[in-house]
């Protein structure tokens, strides 16, 4: 079995983990465009032509399914993929965590990039599954090139700036971004008290369904390979820095403590204060 994820870096990297830690016997084609990135300032159809050409690479590379863990492509580029190649290769987009921090019934803020921020894209998935006034947009300039650049004082930065403008009253946080998950406790630690939703492990886990597939994570590994932008690579420097970035570079099996769960409940606020957090008074 052979998976081929899509995105312009590392924001592939939590789905790609889930994805090795539940059936590590499938050989992941991590297919990434440094010489195109970032997406999310290019245009729509640029985005499309960029995701369909990586796709059309993937299945000569004989992928069984394509995911596209980056809500920016999955925004743009998700219905012609589909068109193309469903339904002889599945094809798994991605969608916010929004629905579960929605259930929760608390109020709660939507971290994302500025773009996605004031998408319609977003704005549809919040009036479909929150009530009025329950979720507020957060955006966070400069946190996913951050966390691209595994850069420590630009990601402080960019946490510190996005938990200045979040709502005290928010009982969670919807990672809208795909990088986010990465740095969830510099973000757990910014945030005492609220808890943290991320939809990493819930693609993986829509990606084995469609392929007819039951977690197997004591599974013998397969190769993970890395392409990047059309070309065969080693996986970044700034992706090992993240310890899912050296699990899937290290090639063995992924243990689920590497990896952002769904649902992170919050920390306890004198550990965050510990830490450097400010109080939750402070935000």
């Amino acid at each position: 079995m052979r998976i081929a994820l899509i995105d312009s870096g590392l924001g592939m990297l939590p789905t790609a983990g889930w994805l090795r830690h539940l059936r590590p016997d499938a050989h992941l084609d991590l297919l990434m465009d440094p010489d195109g990135m970032p997406w999310g300032a290019r245009p729509g159809e640029w985005i499309v032509e960029r995701v369909l050409a990586a796709a059309r690479l993937a299945l000569t590379r004989g992928a069984d399914a394509v995911v596209v863990p980056c809500n920016t492509a999955s925004v743009n580029a998700l219905v012609p993929l589909r068109a193309e190649l469903e339904p002889a290769r599945p094809v798994v987009g991605t969608v916010p965590a929004i629905k579960p921090a929605a259930a929760s019934g608390a109020p709660f803020g939507v971290w994302a990039t500025e773009a996605t921020s004031a998408s319609a894209y977003q704005a549809d998935l919040v009036s479909l599954f929150a009530a009025p006034g329950q979720a507020t947009p957060v955006p966070c300039p400069g946190l996913a090139r951050a966390v691209e650049t595994a850069d420590p004082a630009a990601i402080t930065a960019a946490v510190d700036a996005a938990a200045a403008r979040t709502p005290e009253d928010v009982g969670g946080i919807v990672l809208g971004c795909t990088h986010y998950p990465m740095v969830s406790d510099e973000i757990a630690a910014a945030l005492p008290g609220v808890r943290l939703y991320d939809s990493a492990g819930a693609v993986a886990g829509q990606t084995l369904r469609r392929l007819g597939l039951d977690p197997a994570p004591g599974a013998e590994p397969a190769p993970v390979s890395v392409v990047l932008s059309g070309d065969e690579g080693p996986l970044p420097a700034p992706a090992r820095t993240y310890p899912v970035g050296a699990a899937l570079a290290a090639g063995g099996r992924i243990e689920a403590a590497v990896l952002p769960p769904a649902i992170r409940d919050p920390v306890d606020v004198s550990r965050a204060s510990i830490a450097g957090a400010r109080p939750l008074s402070g935000r």
